[in-house]
């Protein structure tokens, strides 16, 4: 979710679309933009309000490949602890990049944006 701001700021002409479920399980995304956004499909494989969301990624280009994001949701007094992980399995092709380029690296950044940003929107809505 705050990762998406971050992704769609490389690409504002980045086609996206919505699919399935309007909101919670079953919702989907999908999108196709330049080579630094690439294309895939997003589904929201679980969601249980203020407490977890699953979401499993297909990345059709620049590589193929797949992962399960997680968000885990703890209360802590007037603040929430958000946990998010990421989980994979890569083909041949996908190991042998990971020898010359360390993902953490790579998109550590986006990652932090990411969560920056949804700390951001959340807090704004909070005022309403």
């Amino acid at each position: 979710m705050g990762g998406l701001v971050a992704w769609a700021k490389l690409d504002p002409a980045a086609k996206v679309t919505f699919e399935g479920a309007p909101t919670g399980q079953g919702a989907v995304f999908t999108w196709a933009g330049n080579d630094e956004v690439g294309e895939g499909r997003m589904t929201l494989t679980e969601s249980r309000p203020d407490d977890y969301i699953k979401i499993d990624v297909a990345f059709v280009r620049p590589m193929e490949g797949a992962s399960t994001s997680e968000f885990a949701l703890k209360p802590e007094g007037d603040q929430t602890l958000v946990t998010w992980a990421t989980t994979g399995h890569n083909n041949f092709i996908g190991k042998a990049f990971c020898l010359f380029v360390d993902p953490d690296k790579m998109l550590g950044g986006y990652l932090e944006k990411g969560l920056a940003q949804m700390k951001t929107v959340v807090e704004a809505g909070a005022g309403n």
